[in-house]
C-alpha cells in the first residue's frame, strides 16, 4: 500500500506529480462510479421486490400484516416466513465471499459479485418500504447523499491523518452489531435508539476514514487487473458505508406507517 504523501512527485518533480493527480482522480472516479452503480442496484431491487411483494388486491392477497398491507404469496414468503432470514443473512455470506476471493478474481467477475451482492441488498432492504412512509424514506436517501457527499470530500482533500481513529470506529462498530443482535432479543426502543445514534456517528467517521485509505491505496505502478480490485474493494467499503449510514438515520428521522 502506497502513502499518498509520499509520490513521484516528491522524488522525480511535477510533471510525474500531474500524472500521479490524473491517475488518481481516475481512479477514486472508478471507485465512486462502482459505489454509485451498485446503489442503483439495491434501490431498483428493494423497489421492484416491495412492489412485486404487495397487492391492493383483497383476492391476490396471501396475507395481511400491521397496517392492513396485504402481500403476494412472494411477499408472504420474503417478510413472514423462515425465508426471510435467508434474505437477511445471504448478502452477509457473499460480502464475506467477495472480501476473502477477490484477490484470486478477473476484475470483471469482482464487478460481478459486488453487484450481485449489491442487488441481494436491495432485496433485503425492501421491507423499509412496510415499515417506513415512501416520503420520509426518500427524504432520509437525500439527507444521507449529501453527508455522504460532505464526509468523503473531507476524507479525500484532508491533510490529517484519521488513521488514529479508524481503530476505535472498528470497536464502535463491533459495538454496534453485538447490540443489535442482542436487541433482536429484548426489542428495547432504548437500545435501538442509543444503537442509531452511535451507529450514526461511527459510519459518517467511517466514510471519511474510508475514503482517505482507499486514497492511500492508489499507486501509480499497479496493473489494471490490482487496480481494478482495489477499486471494486473500495466501492464495497464506501457503498457499506453509505447504506449503514442511511439505515440509522432511517431509524432516528424515518416516519413509521400508521
Amino acid at each position: 500500500m502506497s502513502d499518498y504523501r509520499t509520490t513521484p512527485a516528491a522524488r522525480y518533480g511535477q510533471a510525474a506529480g500531474v500524472a500521479v493527480d490524473q491517475g488518481l482522480r481516475s481512479y477514486m472516479l472508478t471507485v465512486y462510479n462502482y459505489m454509485a452503480i451498485g446503489l442503483a442496484f439495491t434501490g431498483l431491487a428493494a423497489i421492484g421486490t416491495y412492489m412485486l411483494s404487495v397487492t391492493t388486491d383483497p383476492a391476490q392477497a396471501a396475507a395481511t400484516i400491521k397496517g392492513g398491507i396485504m402481500l403476494t404469496a412472494l411477499g408472504k414468503a420474503l417478510f413472514t416466513s423462515w425465508l426471510a432470514y435467508v434474505v437477511i443473512f445471504a448478502p452477509l455470506a457473499l460480502v464475506f465471499f467477495l472480501s476473502f476471493r477477490v484477490q484470486s478474481m478477473s476484475v470483471g467477475a469482482a464487478q460481478t459479485m459486488f453487484w450481485v451482492y449489491a442487488a441481494l441488498v436491495g432485496v433485503s432492504l425492501a421491507s423499509v418500504f412496510l415499515i417506513y412512509t415512501h416520503t420520509s424514506i426518500s427524504r432520509v436517501f437525500f439527507i444521507t447523499a449529501a453527508a455522504f457527499g460532505g464526509l468523503s470530500l473531507y476524507g479525500y482533500t484532508t491533510k490529517r491523518d484519521l488513521s488514529p481513529i479508524g481503530s476505535f470506529l472498528i470497536m464502535g462498530l463491533i459495538g454496534i452489531i453485538i447490540a443489535s443482535i442482542v436487541n433482536i432479543w429484548l426489542a428495547s426502543s432504548a437500545l435501538q435508539f442509543a444503537v442509531s445514534v452511535i451507529g450514526v456517528i461511527v459510519f459518517a467517521g467511517l466514510t471519511a476514514w474510508d475514503t482517505q485509505r482507499i486514497k492511500e491505496m492508489y499507486f501509480e505502478g499497479d496493473d489494471s487487473l490490482t487496480a481494478g480490485r482495489k477499486a471494486v474493494m473500495g466501492a464495497l467499503s464506501l457503498y457499506l458505508d453509505f447504506i449503514n449510514l442511511f439505515m440509522m438515520l432511517l431509524q432516528l428521522f424515518g416516519a413509521r406507517r400508521d
